[in-house]
């Protein structure tokens, strides 16, 4: 039976499906080539040696010393900044769908100010904010600088996803809840944000899962004693076996942040199969699609 032609591309004849397999074969071919160069440089180096790799299977200090009590703060720090991000932005995204103008233009103005804000830069003038201004103790001021910068900048980016679920919804539902007699105040937290609550948790999940990386720029430059800071002492007290020390974290946070983001698909998956949902899920890059220039969005649409 003769192929049909897709609407993408045409079917590839002989010619090119010969050349598709070799570009395929040389791609692979330098892909094994890099491998091999990596692993013998690290051979070179003693890098691969078995008592380098041996610690994290045979000595329990390593883990219970170092790598338990890192995951501890990195989780800590994660979990404190996802609780405090997250009423604060759904404060700040409902305050942007106000209809008062000086409401929605504060609001506006302190997300975008801190979303354009690196989180590094956050971290470290909260440090010194802390430093200067209060009596925190230097062995607490790196997990308040971390959490308050994550806070900072993760509300912003939680706002803005507020906003996109309650966007997501039909507009019928607030003109029905405005037909029974309903107040604005009664309509936002009684039909609409209860709603649009199933429509965001896939992105609010995807969230947690960059805090749990960006506590990393906290051990990397305030000496928070998170995952990734963990290598350094492991390395020194175990035969300079840095790149040992840094595989097993790599694999520790991808272990975590794969099973974040599984749960995320598992959740927006359940979401959408759901009947009583609205059918609207919102994920993050829908929340770009709000961030036109010259353009805000309210209750009812977008607002030149």
């Amino acid at each position: 039976m003769k192929e049909r032609p897709t609407v993408l591309y045409d079917v590839p004849g002989p010619r090119a499906k010969r050349r598709n397999l070799l570009y395929t074969l040389l791609f692979l071919l330098a892909v094994a080539a890099l491998i091999w160069w990596v692993l013998a440089s690290l051979a070179d180096k003693d890098q691969l040696e078995a008592d380098k790799w041996e610690p994290f299977v045979t000595d329990s200090r390593v883990w219970t010393t170092y790598i338990l009590p890192a995951l501890e703060n990195t989780l800590i720090a994660a979990a404190l900044s996802m609780v405090i991000a997250l009423p604060l932005g759904a404060l700040l995204g409902i305050a942007r769908l106000s209809e008062h103008r000086w409401t929605r233009g504060v609001a506006g103005t302190v997300v975008e100010f801190f979303r354009a804000i690196p989180v590094l830069i956050l971290m470290l003038f909260a440090n010194a904010a802390y430093a200067e201004f209060t009596d925190v103790s230097p062995e607490n001021r790196p997990l308040y600088a971390v959490v308050t910068g994550l806070v900072l900048y993760n509300a912003s980016v939680l706002a803005e996803v507020v906003r996109a679920g309650i966007l997501s919804l039909p507009s019928g539902q607030t003109d029905a809840a405005k037909a029974i007699g309903m107040r604005k105040g009664q309509i936002m937290t009684s039909v609409l944000l209860p709603q649009a609550v199933t429509a965001m948790l896939p992105a609010l999940v995807s969230q947690l899962v960059v805090i749990v990386k960006d506590t990393a720029l906290g051990g990397a430059m305030l000496g928070f004693s998170e995952l990734l800071a963990s290598v350094r002492p492991m390395s020194a007290n175990y035969g300079a076996n840095t790149i040992a020390s840094f595989t097993v974290v790599a694999v520790i946070f991808v272990i975590l942040n794969f099973a974040l983001t599984t749960f995320a698909a598992w959740l927006e998956r359940r979401l959408r199969r759901a009947r009583k949902s609205t059918g609207a899920v919102v994920g993050v890059d829908a929340v770009e699609e709000l961030n036109r220039p010259g353009e805000h969005m309210g209750p009812t649409g977008p607002e030149k």
